[in-house]
């Protein structure tokens, strides 16, 4: 969902998965500025038709955004790159390069899987609860979540800012071997917090800052009891259905609607199709989604400008009080408990990197980048698949970095 720790982890068993929607420490900087408009091109269609390539000819700074594209693409050798680009609403680019599969083009309409993208909607969806005086951010979560240790101590914010202290499931080395032995197995929010209920906590919750997905499948079910109502619906009735996100949807099993982005991967030693590989490990049922490349830059400039939120919750969203958190101690070392900068940090779903509001979800062979810019109403969305020569990490989100450099000098689209 980086650069603090990477979400990279290592080959055969754990590398892209660790990564998960994690780019958790790209973290972020506080971006105040107010909400840009809604997108002029309106809502997509159902069946993802009106997500096409832009037509030719295209302009100087769209020629500029798609030569960049190719030459990473080349550069790292991957299968497929989707890309949009907008600037106050308005598009600059969509194209999709490469290949789904051999000898089936890859297409802007074809869905793929969003990961960590599901965190920025459901920050958003928890401060609008919050807002409408339903719950409060500080409610600890006992009544809702009473089998969590020290529940009574963690509260709704801590959950969503990731700073509880609970290790993450993701990086625990016998989950990585598990995973990398069965990556078709089915697994339960059950299954998956045994492994953080299996350690202590790295400190004290709510006085550092350490990334958990464990944070967010618990953040879910407590939502689900709040409200009563499944997260998925949830977030549809809050969020993708407002902003009109159609392609944008939960999936209960591996299943991604099609078209399909294919995806293939080295992480297990071996390069190979991961495309249906069971997505369950990555989140809590109901909130695994798939989603195409329209839709990610539809998404990257409504989360980023705070469409949903008022001004001050939407200022919540990019800084929780995770500034000035974060830094190793005795017991935390630095690669976990991570230093949390105004330039760097980690809001309530979302990452915040010099201003730009970010996730970038990178597993199972599928690596993507949401990323807005609010003082320029620049979206960013990109998604790449890798072939079998491709290095490790997120090369979407070195795409749109470059992508960004081009377009907003003077703001990089870079943790460091």
């Amino acid at each position: 969902m980086t650069r603090t720790p990477s979400p990279t982890g290592p080959r055969p068993r754990g590398r892209a998965r660790r990564a998960l929607l994690c780019a958790a420490l790209l973290a972020v900087a506080v971006q105040t500025t107010a909400a840009a408009p809604a997108f002029a091109e309106g809502s997509a269609r159902r069946d993802g038709r009106d997500c096409v390539r832009t037509e030719r000819p295209l302009d100087g700074q769209a020629r500029r955004v798609l030569d960049i594209t190719r030459r990473a693409k080349a550069e790292f050798r991957l299968k497929s790159v989707e890309l949009k680009v907008t600037r106050g609403g308005r598009e600059v680019v969509t194209d999709a390069l490469g290949e789904s599969m051999t000898g089936v083009p890859a297409r802007p309409d074809m869905h793929f899987r969003a990961g960590s993208v599901v965190f920025s909607y459901i920050g958003t969806a928890l401060l609008q609860l919050v807002e409408e005086g339903k719950v409060g951010l500080d409610d600890t979560v006992e009544r809702w979540l009473p089998g969590l240790p020290k529940a009574n101590r963690i509260t709704l914010r801590m959950l969503a800012s990731n700073t509880t202290g609970l290790h993450d499931y993701v990086t625990d080395p016998a989950f990585l071997a598990e995973l990398g032995a069965h990556p078709f197995r089915h697994w339960t929010p059950q299954d998956l917090l045994a492994y953080p209920y299996s350690h202590s906590f790295w400190y004290r919750p709510g006085t550092n800052w350490s990334y958990s997905h464990a944070n967010y499948l618990l953040l879910t079910q407590a939502l689900e009891k709040i409200t009563g109502t499944r997260i998925d619906r949830f977030l549809k009735e809050r969020v993708t259905g407002p902003l009109g996100l159609d392609n944008t949807r939960n999936n209960f099993t591996p299943d991604i609607p099609r078209p399909v982005l294919h995806a293939f991967t080295s992480e297990r030693g071996l390069y190979e199709e991961s495309t249906f590989w069971n997505p369950s490990w990555t989140t809590a049922p109901g909130a695994v989604i798939t989603t195409h490349i329209c839709d990610l830059a539809r998404s990257a400039q409504a989360i980023g400008s705070g469409e949903l939120l008022s001004h001050r919750a939407h200022r919540t969203l990019l800084d929780p009080g995770t500034v000035g958190l974060g830094g190793p101690t005795a017991k935390c070392p630095a690669t976990v408990c991570v230093k949390q900068t105004g330039d760097r940090h980690f809001g309530l779903g979302v990452l915040v990197v010099n201003g730009w509001v970010v996730q970038n979800p990178s597993f199972s062979g599928y690596a993507a980048i949401q990323a807005y810019l609010p003082s320029d109403r620049l979206a960013i969305a990109v998604s790449s698949t890798k072939t079998a020569g491709s290095p490790d990490g997120n090369q979407a989100e070195v795409i749109a970095q470059r992508i960004a450099a081009a377009l907003a000098p003077r703001t990089p689209l870079a943790a460091g």
